[in-house]
């Protein structure tokens, strides 16, 4: 898994299967799939889900919410080239942010009686970010993979095993990254990889 050379701008010329691409990486970027995530799960654990909504909400603001504003606020002032932080260099930042902002939202959470498995999808996320901050330091790991593959996962612990169906769309969001140029072919696989790997792991084990 050797640092190897980061992935070339897109020079071709645009095309159907461009723009396809372009679409679904903003359809499956980290912060749509996890906030949908957090509903869903938030939802599916609460009693009763006018409360599931409001557990969803709060855990979306920490976890979501507070970093994303980060890097828009940061793409304004030019300190970020995208939303996506596609510079392996810049990633460093929006990273700590983000494990700072889970981890408080994780707290809270924790004080306030949340259901067990929107913590133990809050604690996934923290190590999915702590393994993000490790590795992006020398290598430019695809996260929208891993954020894949890892929803792919808690869903089907959550909703069962029928929905391997969807297994599929994985490679559909990776060959996205790669026709874009933003990721090789190994940053894709081995995001997706090291996602599902602490999803099983970690939401398996405390949901």
């Amino acid at each position: 898994m050797g640092g190897g050379a980061e992935p070339r701008p897109v020079t071709t010329r645009p095309g159907p299967g461009l723009r396809i691409a372009r679409l679904v990486t903003e359809v499956t970027a980290p912060a749509v799939l996890v906030s949908l995530l957090i509903i869903t799960v938030s939802w599916r654990s609460a009693s009763r889900p006018g409360q599931g909504l409001v557990w969803g909400l709060l855990a979306t603001l920490f976890v979501t919410g507070i970093p994303f504003a980060y890097i828009l606020g940061g793409v304004r002032r030019g300190r970020l080239t995208d939303h996506h932080v596609g510079r392996r260099e810049q990633r460093r930042a929006p990273l700590l942010v983000g494990l700072g902002s889970v981890t408080a939202g994780l707290a809270l959470l924790a004080v306030l009686g949340a259901p067990r498995p929107l913590l133990a999808l809050a604690v996934s996320g923290l190590v999915g970010l702590v393994v993000a901050v490790s590795v992006s330091h020398w290598w430019k790991m695809s996260i929208h993979s891993a954020v894949a593959a890892g929803t792919l996962v808690i869903l089907m612990l959550t909703f069962g095993t029928r929905l391997v169906v969807a297994a599929p769309l994985l490679a559909v969001v990776g060959w996205s990254r790669v026709r874009l140029r933003d990721h090789t072919l190994a940053q894709v696989l081995t995001g997706g990889a090291l996602g599902a790997l602490i999803a099983a792991v970690i939401f398996g084990s405390l949901r």
